[in-house]
């Protein structure tokens, strides 16, 4: 019997998710032959699923959604990929010294390995960076305080950026909701690209960690720009063709 007539339609749509989740795009040809379907219906279900808001059509296929999203939902999220960076960005992290991280769940995973330090002082707009970051002996997790996006969870507003602006930091290190070559990275919230912004302002050098599937993509609010990005770490092996237009823009991980 084929795949495809053995599966429910939510079935299908399950597998479809994650075909996203682990390859970060689905296209139509392959996942129609996938699971044994014609294209007719691949085009169907995505249809479906971008009405709930579960990713973004493109021509010949479908990538991720961006929206703000809460921090348990964005931690799930290609964690695969999440893992494998933050092994990559584990040992740019300084064993002493003053660091920012954002509040992504990208560097989230990061704080969950980064283990002891010799005195390392962390500044994050993140309450669960911060406590991923308190489990760790040598290692001082500061707040930023804030307004808490009751969207993403994350501490913005004047006083996150006003304190965020308050120090000086050896690296910043951050994710990004969408990474363009041309315009760098955008962000779902303004008020968490303004304190990203404030936070690689501060810092001598800064640090970008994100999955494959935000390369491409444009969110809403403009943050970073890679003139001031000195190292990019995806999980992808850096020869990768995929990371081309930013080979001469940026250091490759």
């Amino acid at each position: 019997m084929p795949i495809g007539s053995s599966l429910s339609s939510q079935e299908r749509r399950q597998r479809l998710l994650a075909m996203l989740d682990s390859g970060g795009e689905i296209r139509i040809d392959s996942s129609a032959e996938s699971l044994d379907v014609s294209t007719m219906t691949i085009r169907r279900d995505l249809g479906d699923l971008e009405a709930e808001g579960l990713l973004r059509r493109v021509r010949g296929g479908a990538v991720p959604a961006v929206f703000a999203r809460p921090h348990e939902q964005r931690q799930a999220v290609r964690a695969a990929a999440k893992a494998v960076i933050a092994q990559k960005a584990l040992p740019l992290v300084p064993a002493e010294g003053f660091v920012a991280f954002d509040a992504s769940s990208t560097i989230t995973t990061l704080a969950d390995v980064i283990g002891p330090r010799d005195g390392l002082t962390v500044l994050t707009n993140s309450v669960p960076t911060g406590e991923a970051l308190d489990r760790w002996a040598g290692v001082d997790g500061l707040l930023t305080g804030g307004r808490r996006d009751p969207a993403t969870g994350s501490l913005v507003g004047e006083l996150a950026t006003r304190n965020a602006g308050a120090f000086h930091t050896e690296a910043f290190f951050a994710s990004t909701g969408g990474l363009d070559a041309e315009i760098g990275c955008t962000e779902v919230s303004l008020a968490e690209a303004e304190v990203k912004m404030v936070l690689s302002e501060r810092a001598r050098t800064t640090i970008l960690c994100a999955d494959s599937s935000k390369l491409g993509q444009r969110s809403t609010a403009s943050s970073l720009s890679l003139d001031g990005v000195t190292v990019l770490v995806t999980e992808l092996d850096p020869r990768d063709p995929r990371l081309d237009a930013f080979r001469d823009l940026v250091e490759l991980r």
